[in-house]
């Protein structure tokens, strides 16, 4: 088995215990939502610190229903691994673009003294 092959398993086996430990052990069971996000943490946490706290602004859209939010959010995560997918895809076949150039005209160059 290859290097790489072995590196890749071993980040596929740590990425699926990071999902998966979470929920085998129970963690969270103490909350009422167990794993919301980060702006739900920290919405409690002051909250609990200054109730008499007032937001500097609202929010420009806000969904009617956290199925609507989760979607968009998808969708946010989705078109911008799309954008970084086709960024890191142009530069990688740009520089296989470049290589063969260069092979070309190395063998050009090679016909041409002989």
């Amino acid at each position: 088995m290859k290097k790489n092959t072995k590196i890749n398993l071993l980040l596929l086996l740590a990425v699926a215990a990071l999902a998966v430990l979470p929920l085998a052990l129970g963690l969270g069971d103490h909350k009422e939502e167990p794993f919301t996000g980060a702006d739900g943490e920290a919405e409690t946490a002051i909250t609990e610190i200054e109730p008499d706290y007032k937001p500097w602004f609202s929010p420009l859209y806000e969904p009617p229903s956290g199925e609507i939010e989760s979607a968009l959010f998808s969708l946010q995560a989705a078109l911008g691994a799309g954008v970084l997918a086709y960024y890191f895809g142009l530069r990688r076949g740009r520089r296989q673009g470049e290589q063969q150039a260069r092979e070309q005209d190395t063998e050009e160059s090679t016909a041409e003294r002989a």
